[in-house]
């Protein structure tokens, strides 16, 4: 298997549910604006959305994957079988379970998620409601996550990569079609959630049943296969998923900002997601079973020059990602979201999140790459440790930063969080010789930094001043936009040719 045809593969896949993502977030935007009925909203989506990583992309990914590949290598088809329906059938109770005590108890999370909203009752009743309907959603995707998981250790990477696109779809069909049957129309983006769910559920099975591997969900609880799972589910439900607690968190800060503060840090969250979901997801995705695999075939060698291959793709990458983020804040927003209700304020406000969430983006994505290093080895100690000594130096930064910066101070300190993340895990990899970083480092690295500085000149002189962004006409900026970041691509990568960098160099082929 090359790993990077597949990365390329699920980026292109991803691709398309991002661009729906961003067509989605433009219809919302022109719709609702930002305002009360969307700060509910995203307020009540948050919380499933959470458990969908914390339980589904997150700990159950995580904890699931090495096992499996260990079965299917070890152990043979019957046994994996079983492993799989035993695995669903506890999953699927656990999760029913949990969303009937979130439908009853959504006063309660919502009052805790976002306890300024308590002061409008309004606004409390409406996000109460929404919640109750999106709730069932961590239920169905907690399923697609295991369908996903088995595709992915059968290296078919492409079908889970594509099925997000099928929320996004529901999301702009709802908005467009069915809002005004809804009283208040946002209530459309809840069913769009439920319906969404469901929807991508159904899209695996078929894939599924080409594998003979449809679950049967089948209860054992003497399966020790299950239990190993559910231990390692355990502390990682913690330690995969720290940037989404900090959100959480940031969003219990924001509920108690101006009305507006947690759609501005909603729409830049998912700018930021284009770039960690096209590299830092899809890398994740598919160094997990390899590295499982190199594991349990008892090869260090191999493991550690798989995860160099990754740190190199991601400093390639992400770093030039983070400067267009940050040089192109106004031209993105502007572009994508500046209609109808969405106000030049919204855009400036939007801006100052996006900038602040630029400076961890590095971050982010390392700790996708890393975190499987550790997880892979089936050790979850090491990363929950971390994790928890990020998340109270991010919750530090949020009380240091949120009366002096607002909103963007809490961007900020999401950022910088990721960032002490990724080097804890970095410093622990090394420490207990499970990386060794491949010769060439320094090189490498100085020719990015040359490659970077064209770039962001290009960017900087070809973006020119904000004003004449929000003032263009929808169609021109959308041009401008692809020629800006045109240029700024042509700049990097003909520069990283002219100082010897060839694709050949990053092909790596995965265990088998």
């Amino acid at each position: 298997m090359n790993l990077l045809k597949a990365l390329a593969t699920i980026s292109s896949m991803t691709l398309v549910s991002r661009i729906l993502g961003f067509v989605r977030d433009t219809v919302i935007a022109r719709a609702f604006g930002a305002g009360l009925a969307t700060d509910a909203f995203f307020v009540a989506f948050r919380i499933p959305n959470l458990l969908r990583r914390l339980f589904a992309e997150g700990a159950f990914a995580q904890a699931f994957v090495p096992i499996l590949a260990e079965y299917k290598n070890r152990r043979g088809e019957a046994e994996t079988r079983l492993l799989v329906d035993h695995v669903a059938g506890l999953l699927a109770l656990a999760l029913f379970i949990v969303t009937l005590i979130g439908i009853a108890a959504a006063p309660v999370i919502v009052y805790v998620s976002a306890p300024g909203f308590s002061a409008n009752p309004q606004k409390f009743a409406l996000t109460i409601d929404l919640l109750r309907i999106t709730f069932p959603y961590i239920l169905f995707v907690s399923l697609v996550s295991l369908a996903g998981g088995i595709l992915n250790t059968h290296s078919r990477f492409s079908v889970p990569a594509l099925t997000p696109a099928l929320l996004n779809l529901s999301f702009i069909g709802f908005a467009l079609w069915a809002a005004p049957y809804f009283e208040p129309p946002v209530k459309a983006l809840a069913w769009a959630v439920f319906c969404g769910g469901v929807l991508q559920l159904a899209f695996q099975v078929p894939f599924l049943l080409r594998l003979k591997l449809l679950p049967r969900f089948k209860l054992d609880f003497g399966d020790q296969g299950v239990w190993r799972v559910v231990r390692q589910m355990g502390p990682a439900v913690f330690g995969v998923s720290i940037s989404q607690v900090s959100l959480l968190i940031n969003t219990i800060f924001a509920s108690f900002l101006a009305s507006g503060s947690v759609s501005w840090l909603y729409y830049a969250d998912r700018l930021m997601e284009f770039p960690t979901g096209l590299l830092g997801v899809a890398l994740g995705t598919i160094l997990l079973p390899s590295l499982a695999r190199h594991y349990a075939d008892e090869s260090p060698g191999e493991y550690s020059k798989l995860l160099d291959w990754g740190l190199r793709l991601t400093l390639l990458l992400a770093l030039p990602a983070a400067a267009a983020l940050a040089l192109l804040a106004v031209p993105l927003i502007t572009t994508l979201f500046h209609y109808g209700e969405f106000t030049v304020h919204d855009v400036l406000m939007t801006r100052n999140a996006l900038i602040a969430y630029s400076v961890g983006l590095l971050g982010l994505i390392l700790v996708k790459v890393l975190a499987p290093g550790f997880y892979a080895r089936q050790n979850i100690k090491t990363p929950v440790k971390i994790a928890l000594i990020a998340l109270l130096a991010t919750q530090a930064m949020n009380l240091a930063f949120i009366w002096p910066l607002q909103h963007a101070g809490l961007a900020l300190a999401i950022g910088l969080g990721a960032c002490l993340n990724a080097g804890l895990l970095y410093y622990k990899l090394r420490q207990h010789n499970i990386y060794l970083p491949q010769p060439g480092w320094g090189v490498f690295a100085l020719r990015i930094a040359v490659a970077l500085a064209m770039m962001g000149l290009c960017l900087w002189f070809a973006a020119g001043n904000s004003e004449a962004w929000l003032t263009a006409a929808s169609s021109m900026k959308a041009a401008r936009l692809t020629g800006v970041v045109a240029l700024g691509a042509a700049a990097y990568f003909s520069t990283l040719w002219l100082l010897g960098f060839r694709p050949r160099d990053f092909l790596r082929r995965g265990a088998e």
